[in-house]
């Protein structure tokens, strides 16, 4: 077969299956709007799942389709490349975000405040929950959906509070994403829920570009971490409605000014509660409820 023909079967092969494909995502959308209305949970994970995976084929079918048709060059540029890479992230975060719009809707039709706990590893996130927890205890229903890159360590803590609590692993991912919160609810019974607490993996950056569906943002930040790390993480601070100092019992010992962290946060976003605490000594802690919107 010569050059030409095999090109032209090969544009009407990827005509052919771009088409077959958009046809069969109609009927899973379909399929996926009565999974919903028969609130059948887990089913409509994996199917979202799947559709979001047959979107990316027939994006990736029509650009193969688009490279096709160009005129033929010898020379690609770095900026072309640059470009393609851009739109995949681009689309991988609009479907995360549409998902997380999803979820929302799901939390809401179930009357649940949802609080995406974020920080890095160390920060104080699981304590900081353990406490709330134990405040609350009696006064509202709690689940808890802890992340983690491979352990159940998290996760074990808490359920020795009382309270029931998934883990989601990641893998080798830094960070949850809205399909991952999908599955977790899925095996969750919502209506015994007043409020989900979802700690994120501990990471400063990832998170902030992958909304969960959560109705409040919350970041954690340690003294134990230094003086800086506000201002070497404004993006992640500039999304939170609140931001917690935590660990400043040891603020002298690591010669950390707690006040210059405030500041910081408040210059990073002037919009956020700020809450200092300490689990150690329970400084905060109601503050940081009142703050959530939980008292």
């Amino acid at each position: 077969m010569s050059e030409e023909k095999f090109l032209l079967y090969l544009r009407k092969w990827i005509e052919h299956n771009v088409e077959h494909n958009r046809k069969h995502l109609e009927e899973l959308r379909k399929l996926l709007q009565r999974v919903r209305e028969h609130n059948l949970r887990e089913v409509e994970a994996e199917l979202s799942a799947s559709e979001m995976f047959m979107e990316k084929v027939i994006k990736s079918l029509e650009e193969a389709l688009k490279r096709l048709t160009r005129e033929r060059s010898e020379v690609v540029t770095a900026h072309e490349e640059q470009m393609l890479d851009l739109e995949v992230e681009i689309d991988i975060l609009e479907i995360n975000r549409r998902l997380a719009d999803e979820n929302r809707r799901i939390f809401d039709e179930h009357g649940i405040k949802v609080i995406d706990v974020r920080g890095a590893i160390g920060s104080g996130k699981t304590s900081l929950i353990e406490a709330i927890i134990d405040k609350l205890k009696g006064k509202c229903r709690i689940g808890v959906i802890a992340g983690d890159v491979t352990t159940t360590i998290d996760a074990d803590r808490i359920r020795r509070h009382g309270v029931d609590s998934i883990c989601v692993n990641t893998g080798k991912e830094c960070h949850l994403d809205a399909l991952l919160i999908r599955k977790a609810i899925s095996k969750m019974n919502l209506p015994n829920y007043d409020v989900i607490f979802i700690e994120n993996v501990g990471n400063l950056i990832c998170p902030a570009d992958y909304p969960l569906g959560a109705h409040l943002h919350v970041v954690v930040v340690s003294v134990t971490e230094g003086s800086d790390m506000i201002l070497k993480h404004p993006l992640i601070f500039k999304d939170a409605d609140v931001i917690v100092i935590n660990k400043t019992d040891l603020a002298e010992e690591m010669n950390v000014d707690v006040n210059k962290l405030v500041k910081d946060a408040r210059r990073a976003n002037p919009k956020a509660k700020i809450v200092t605490t300490s689990v150690k000594t329970g400084r905060g802690i109601e503050e940081l409820i009142k703050a959530l919107g939980l008292s």
